[in-house]
């Protein structure tokens, strides 16, 4: 599976850029967040999980956090928070692992809910077996499925100021299709790992592909360079509206939920303070304010009026 996110992606970079408070990603960061963007829409895309797939990397340096959230029709968005200072030559682990102390979790949360049940969430660290750093993206996510699917999974991911690219590898489960949760595994599939010789030369080929080709060639190059020797069944491609594409699920009344759960006693020391409550979607850039009018009317509105669901981080 290959995917390449171009308006997507910029569209991203732009609203990011266009906030005062934060301005552009770095380098580094954007690369970083660009790769973990093309990998959660090819996980998604694969699994076609019903729910909502949240990537995230967090840790103990100066990204403290970096999220993707992709919808089941690849609707997506994705940011992240930078306190101090990265420099343009850093390193993943400089990023978010300086005291190896960082973390990839990968959330499935489904629309339907049973009574009482929870999302799925998985958790691996940022280092391997012998507690070295690892220093790419793709590796971290290899093991992360490995662990949770017991599949073998080859991944190449690229990102750029206007190009976030990504080429998925997965060994076909033995029995049952995989998934993220871990739900379909079984014995069978743990025990051919590494063992399946056509798995191992197509993962190869996929992994001799290099960084700028990812993010310069088409599909159709990019497949004849890597497997012409194979043979090839080529679906069609997800265009227009059922391709990834940039949406966000923050609302007004979302952000009203939020400053109610705060109290009004909170909002009230807010606007003795200031002439509105300000507060602004991370993902999307949009501000939302609320005057003492505003407030007031939050907390006398029946409940029901307001919109249930998280409000933006």
């Amino acid at each position: 599976m290959v995917v390449r996110l171009t308006d997507t992606w910029t569209e991203i970079l732009r609203r990011r850029a266009s906030n005062n408070s934060t301005g552009a990603y770095t380098e580094p960061v954007r690369d970083m967040l660009g790769e973990m963007v093309a990998a959660a829409a090819l996980m998604q895309a694969n699994i076609k999980f019903d729910g909502s797939l949240v990537l995230q990397i967090f840790g103990d340096g100066p990204v403290k956090l970096a999220v993707v959230e992709v919808q089941p029709d690849l609707a997506l968005r994705a940011t992240a928070t930078v306190v101090g200072q990265v420099e343009t030559s850093a390193t993943l682990s400089q990023m978010v692992n300086a005291n190896n102390e960082g973390r990839c979790a990968i959330t499935l949360d489904p629309n339907s809910k049973f009574p009482g049940q929870q999302p799925y969430q998985g958790v691996v660290p940022l280092f391997d077996d012998r507690k070295h750093k690892i220093e790419k993206i793709s590796e971290v996510l290899e093991h992360y499925m490995l662990q949770s699917e017991q599949l073998d999974t080859t991944l190449v991911l690229a990102a750029n100021e206007q190009v976030a690219a990504g080429l998925l590898i997965q060994r076909l489960p033995v029995q049952g299709s995989g998934n993220l949760s871990g739900s379909l595994v079984s014995k069978e599939n743990e025990d051919q790992i590494g063992l399946d010789e056509h798995y191992n030369r197509i993962a190869i080929l996929a992994s001799s592909l290099k960084r700028d080709e990812l993010l310069t060639l088409n599909v159709e190059t990019i497949l004849h360079r890597l497997f012409w020797e194979e043979q090839i069944t080529r679906f069609e491609p997800l265009q227009g509206a059922s391709a990834p594409r940039f949406a966000c699920s923050c609302s007004r009344e979302r952000v009203g939920r939020m400053i109610v759960s705060l109290g009004r006693e909170e909002a009230e020391s807010i606007l003795s303070e200031r002439a509105d409550i300000e507060v602004g979607c991370e993902f999307c850039g949009v501000q939302y304010r609320f005057d003492a009018v505003d407030a007031a009317q939050l907390f006398t509105a029946p409940v029901q009026q307001l919109d249930g669901g998280a409000a933006p981080h």
